[in-house]
Protein backbone atom coordinates (compact mmCIF):
# COMPACT_ATOMS: atom_id res chain seq x y z
CA UNK A 1 0.00 0.00 0.00
CA UNK A 2 2.84 2.60 1.01
CA UNK A 3 4.24 2.08 -2.57
CA UNK A 4 1.06 2.08 -4.31
CA UNK A 5 -0.09 5.52 -2.44
CA UNK A 6 3.49 6.81 -3.37
CA UNK A 7 3.05 6.32 -7.04
CA UNK A 8 0.11 7.92 -6.77
CA UNK A 9 1.40 11.10 -4.99
CA UNK A 10 4.33 11.42 -7.82
CA UNK A 11 2.00 11.61 -10.51
CA UNK A 12 -0.52 13.81 -8.55
CA UNK A 13 2.75 16.11 -7.93
CA UNK A 14 3.24 15.49 -11.51
CA UNK A 15 0.66 16.60 -13.20
CA UNK A 16 0.56 19.98 -10.75
CA UNK A 17 3.97 20.94 -11.94
CA UNK A 18 2.28 20.47 -15.62
CA UNK A 19 -0.09 22.42 -14.87
CA UNK A 20 2.19 25.30 -13.60
CA UNK A 21 4.09 25.45 -16.53
CA UNK A 22 1.04 25.68 -18.97
CA UNK A 23 -0.32 28.35 -16.99
CA UNK A 24 2.87 30.22 -16.94
CA UNK A 25 3.41 30.21 -20.71
CA UNK A 26 -0.45 31.47 -21.16
CA UNK A 27 0.42 34.07 -19.03
CA UNK A 28 3.62 34.70 -21.00
CA UNK A 29 1.73 34.97 -24.47
CA UNK A 30 -0.58 37.22 -23.21
CA UNK A 31 1.70 39.53 -21.85
CA UNK A 32 3.65 39.53 -25.23
CA UNK A 33 0.09 39.98 -26.94
CA UNK A 34 -0.18 43.31 -24.75
CA UNK A 35 3.04 44.75 -25.45
CA UNK A 36 2.57 43.75 -29.55
CA UNK A 37 -0.68 45.48 -29.39
CA UNK A 38 1.38 48.23 -27.67
CA UNK A 39 3.78 48.56 -30.18
CA UNK A 40 1.66 49.02 -33.01
CA UNK A 41 0.98 52.87 -33.95
CA UNK A 42 -2.06 54.31 -36.19
CA UNK A 43 -1.03 57.85 -37.89
CA UNK A 44 -4.04 59.77 -39.43
CA UNK A 45 -2.28 61.51 -42.22
CA UNK A 46 -4.15 64.30 -43.93
CA UNK A 47 -7.45 61.57 -43.79
CA UNK A 48 -5.76 58.72 -44.50
CA UNK A 49 -5.02 56.19 -42.00
CA UNK A 50 -1.63 54.25 -41.45
CA UNK A 51 -1.03 51.54 -39.78
CA UNK A 52 2.80 51.21 -37.95
CA UNK A 53 4.75 50.00 -35.49
CA UNK A 54 6.99 52.75 -33.38
CA UNK A 55 10.08 50.00 -34.24
CA UNK A 56 9.57 51.86 -37.68
CA UNK A 57 8.80 55.04 -36.61
CA UNK A 58 11.86 55.30 -34.57
CA UNK A 59 14.49 54.73 -37.10
CA UNK A 60 15.86 58.24 -37.09
CA UNK A 61 16.09 59.63 -33.52
CA UNK A 62 16.39 63.36 -35.15
CA UNK A 63 13.13 63.14 -36.63
CA UNK A 64 9.63 64.44 -36.62
CA UNK A 65 8.10 61.05 -36.06
CA UNK A 66 10.83 59.64 -33.26
CA UNK A 67 9.59 62.40 -31.59
CA UNK A 68 6.21 62.06 -32.31
CA UNK A 69 6.19 58.38 -30.69
CA UNK A 70 7.67 59.10 -27.03
CA UNK A 71 6.15 58.76 -23.87
CA UNK A 72 6.55 62.10 -22.99
CA UNK A 73 6.94 63.51 -26.58
CA UNK A 74 7.37 67.48 -26.53
CA UNK A 75 5.06 67.65 -29.97
CA UNK A 76 1.52 68.84 -28.98
CA UNK A 77 -0.56 66.35 -31.51
CA UNK A 78 -3.79 65.78 -31.21
CA UNK A 79 -5.62 62.09 -31.91
CA UNK A 80 -8.87 61.37 -34.01
CA UNK A 81 -11.86 59.40 -32.31
CA UNK A 82 -9.89 56.21 -32.86
CA UNK A 83 -6.65 57.19 -31.32
CA UNK A 84 -4.66 58.05 -34.53
CA UNK A 85 -2.34 61.28 -34.35
CA UNK A 86 -3.30 63.54 -36.60
CA UNK A 87 -0.82 64.63 -39.31
CA UNK A 88 -1.99 67.69 -41.17
CA UNK A 89 0.31 66.29 -44.66
CA UNK A 90 -0.17 64.97 -48.04
CA UNK A 91 -0.93 61.02 -47.50
CA UNK A 92 0.20 60.50 -51.38
CA UNK A 93 4.17 61.54 -50.56
CA UNK A 94 3.87 59.75 -47.19
CA UNK A 95 3.47 56.17 -48.40
CA UNK A 96 7.51 56.35 -49.56
CA UNK A 97 8.35 58.11 -46.29
CA UNK A 98 6.79 55.64 -44.45
CA UNK A 99 8.21 52.17 -46.70
CA UNK A 100 11.50 53.89 -46.36
CA UNK A 101 11.40 53.65 -42.78
CA UNK A 102 9.93 50.00 -42.77
CA UNK A 103 12.77 48.44 -45.48
CA UNK A 104 15.99 51.53 -45.65
CA UNK A 105 14.98 51.53 -50.03
CA UNK A 106 13.44 54.33 -51.75
CA UNK A 107 10.90 52.82 -53.85
CA UNK A 108 8.73 56.28 -55.61
CA UNK A 109 5.66 54.79 -57.99
CA UNK A 110 6.07 56.67 -61.64
CA UNK A 111 2.79 58.44 -60.74
CA UNK A 112 4.42 60.20 -58.15
CA UNK A 113 6.69 63.33 -58.06
CA UNK A 114 10.22 63.00 -56.36
CA UNK A 115 9.97 66.69 -55.19
CA UNK A 116 6.55 65.85 -53.05
CA UNK A 117 8.24 63.07 -51.39
CA UNK A 118 11.80 65.26 -50.86
CA UNK A 119 9.33 67.95 -49.48
CA UNK A 120 7.77 65.51 -47.01
CA UNK A 121 11.46 63.87 -45.81
CA UNK A 122 12.24 67.25 -45.02
CA UNK A 123 9.41 68.43 -43.35
CA UNK A 124 9.80 64.91 -41.42
CA UNK A 125 13.19 65.56 -41.01
CA UNK A 126 14.74 62.19 -42.10
CA UNK A 127 18.02 62.51 -42.50
CA UNK A 128 18.93 59.85 -45.19
CA UNK A 129 16.17 59.90 -47.19
CA UNK A 130 16.61 63.75 -48.00
CA UNK A 131 19.74 62.45 -49.27
CA UNK A 132 18.77 59.73 -51.20
CA UNK A 133 15.81 61.59 -52.91
CA UNK A 134 17.93 64.67 -53.72
CA UNK A 135 20.33 62.66 -55.40
CA UNK A 136 17.28 60.93 -57.46
CA UNK A 137 16.08 64.01 -58.82
CA UNK A 138 19.87 64.74 -59.99
CA UNK A 139 19.80 61.59 -61.64
CA UNK A 140 17.21 62.30 -63.21
CA UNK A 141 17.54 65.39 -64.43
CA UNK A 142 20.87 64.68 -66.03
CA UNK A 143 18.95 61.77 -67.58
CA UNK A 144 16.41 64.18 -69.25
CA UNK A 145 19.23 67.26 -70.15
CA UNK A 146 21.41 64.43 -71.63
CA UNK A 147 22.08 64.80 -75.56
CA UNK A 148 21.74 61.77 -77.56
CA UNK A 149 24.13 62.29 -81.31
CA UNK A 150 22.33 60.87 -83.94
CA UNK A 151 23.25 60.39 -87.75
CA UNK A 152 20.90 62.81 -90.41
CA UNK A 153 21.26 61.61 -93.75
CA UNK A 154 20.13 63.55 -97.26
CA UNK A 155 20.18 63.14 -100.91
CA UNK A 156 21.49 66.08 -102.99
CA UNK A 157 21.04 66.16 -107.08
CA UNK A 158 23.58 68.07 -108.46
CA UNK A 159 25.12 67.70 -112.17
CA UNK A 160 29.15 66.34 -112.75
CA UNK A 161 29.77 70.42 -112.99
CA UNK A 162 28.56 71.42 -109.81
CA UNK A 163 29.58 67.69 -108.27
CA UNK A 164 33.34 69.30 -107.96
CA UNK A 165 32.08 72.32 -106.42
CA UNK A 166 30.15 70.91 -103.79
CA UNK A 167 32.93 68.68 -102.72
CA UNK A 168 35.12 71.62 -102.15
CA UNK A 169 32.11 74.10 -100.07
CA UNK A 170 30.48 71.30 -98.02
CA UNK A 171 30.94 72.68 -94.52
CA UNK A 172 29.20 72.67 -91.28
CA UNK A 173 29.74 69.36 -90.53
CA UNK A 174 28.38 67.67 -93.76
CA UNK A 175 29.79 64.78 -95.59
CA UNK A 176 29.73 62.62 -98.54
CA UNK A 177 28.31 59.02 -97.86
CA UNK A 178 27.90 58.30 -101.30
CA UNK A 179 27.17 59.06 -105.27
CA UNK A 180 25.15 57.58 -107.47
CA UNK A 181 25.14 58.14 -111.15
CA UNK A 182 21.62 58.94 -112.91
CA UNK A 183 22.68 59.27 -116.22
CA UNK A 184 22.93 61.96 -118.91
CA UNK A 185 19.16 64.53 -118.21
CA UNK A 186 19.78 67.16 -120.26
CA UNK A 187 22.15 68.32 -123.07
CA UNK A 188 23.52 71.78 -124.30
CA UNK A 189 24.32 71.65 -127.84
CA UNK A 190 25.67 68.52 -128.52
CA UNK A 191 27.21 67.27 -125.24
CA UNK A 192 25.55 65.11 -122.63
CA UNK A 193 25.65 66.54 -118.49
CA UNK A 194 25.38 63.34 -116.47
CA UNK A 195 23.24 64.15 -113.10
CA UNK A 196 24.22 62.58 -109.95
CA UNK A 197 22.76 62.06 -106.35
CA UNK A 198 24.79 62.84 -103.43
CA UNK A 199 24.26 61.23 -100.30
CA UNK A 200 25.32 63.30 -97.30
CA UNK A 201 25.42 62.86 -93.74
CA UNK A 202 25.58 65.30 -90.36
CA UNK A 203 26.03 64.40 -86.87
CA UNK A 204 23.22 65.76 -85.13
CA UNK A 205 22.15 66.18 -81.19
CA UNK A 206 18.99 64.01 -80.53
CA UNK A 207 17.37 66.60 -78.30
CA UNK A 208 13.39 66.54 -76.43
CA UNK A 209 13.03 69.47 -79.53
CA UNK A 210 14.23 66.86 -82.09
CA UNK A 211 11.42 67.91 -84.67
CA UNK A 212 13.38 72.24 -84.73
CA UNK A 213 16.55 70.48 -85.48
CA UNK A 214 14.89 68.63 -87.77
CA UNK A 215 13.69 71.16 -89.55
CA UNK A 216 16.33 73.30 -89.60
CA UNK A 217 19.08 70.82 -90.74
CA UNK A 218 16.77 70.32 -93.72
CA UNK A 219 16.48 73.89 -94.47
CA UNK A 220 20.33 74.24 -94.37
CA UNK A 221 20.57 71.21 -97.06
CA UNK A 222 18.16 73.20 -99.16
CA UNK A 223 20.02 76.43 -98.96
CA UNK A 224 22.87 74.35 -99.89
CA UNK A 225 21.33 72.76 -102.75
CA UNK A 226 19.92 75.78 -104.15
CA UNK A 227 23.56 77.50 -104.16
CA UNK A 228 25.54 74.52 -106.19
CA UNK A 229 22.20 74.85 -108.81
Amino acid sequence: MASSNGVVGDRKSEKMEVQTVHTSTVADDFTSVRKGKNEWVQLNVGGTTFLTTRTTLGRDPKSFLYRLIQEEPDLNTDKDGSGAYLIDRDPTYFGPVLNYLRHGKLVINRDIAEEGVLEEAEFYNITELIKLVKDRIKDRDAKQNQTYMKNVYRVLQCSEEELTQMVSTMSDGWKFEQLVNIGSQYNYGTEDHAEFLCVVSKECPNLVNGPDNEHSDRAKVLQLKGSRM
